[in-house]
């Protein structure tokens, strides 16, 4: 058994970094090793990291899949609907897209980034996406069945009238839904103190999807809809 310590000239997070592991995997090994039967494998940290983040990305559309197929079927059983399941499965898609976006500009692309701290780019966390999409989802579904259950009881209340069950399930459900955000922003924002890069990563996207999800959809996209 040998042991070689190869140092790319590229950081652990550059993706030329990544290209090089392949290339080693795929191209350089295989020829040098040809028919001798020798086993060869790249491993490490690095090495590590890439593999992690490629079975998380094989996985990841299943794993949204069926999540959003067990949250479709279940407010499918509890409003006798398929419009509102499949509104609030896009709708919550918005707000999930909405954090990794800021994720995004925020750390691959430097904006803003000295604001809290950082120096340079780098890139999202492998992990980070499915534990917000976990944890947003969540969040996003327990406002939307809070919402639209309280405009189910007006609509039957006000006879079928729908301005009337929109205005008041509104007007009774937003200082919470938005009080209860508040909450949350102001805790996951508190991350964002932290000196950990992933720490802040969390805060950044927990704290900017719970806004975007509360004020903007919530309280402006879903009523008219």
């Amino acid at each position: 058994m040998a042991l070689t310590t190869v140092y790319p000239t590229t950081a652990p997070q550059d993706k030329a970094t990544t290209d090089l592991v392949n290339h080693l995997r795929g191209d350089t090994i295989p020829q040098a090793v040809g028919n001798s039967g020798l086993k060869v494998l790249v491993a490490g940290t690095t090495a590590i990291y890439i593999d992690f983040a490629n079975v998380l990305s094989s996985k990841l559309p299943l794993f949204i899949g069926l999540v959003v197929i067990l949250s479709f079927l279940l407010l499918m059983t509890v409003f006798r609907s398929i419009v509102i399941p499949l509104t609030a499965a896009v709708m919550n898609l918005l707000s999930i897209g909405a954090a990794l976006g800021m994720l995004v500009a925020v750390f691959q692309w430097g904006d803003a980034g000295s604001l809290i701290g950082l120096q340079g780019t780098s890139p999202v966390e492998a992990f980070l996406p499915v534990m917000l999409f976990a944890i947003l989802f969540g969040l996003s579904m327990d406002y939307q069945v809070f919402l639209v259950s309280r405009m189910h009881e007006e609509y039957i209340k006000s006879g079928g009238n729908n301005r009337i069950a929109v205005r008041n399930g509104l007007a009774a459900t937003g200082k919470t839904i938005t009080a209860a955000a508040l909450i949350m922003i102001l805790v996951f924002g508190s991350f964002i103190l932290g000196g950990n890069r992933v720490i802040k990563e969390f805060g950044i996207g927990l704290a900017g999807g719970i806004l975007v999800d509360a004020i903007l959809i919530r309280m402006a996209i879903v009523p008219p809809s």
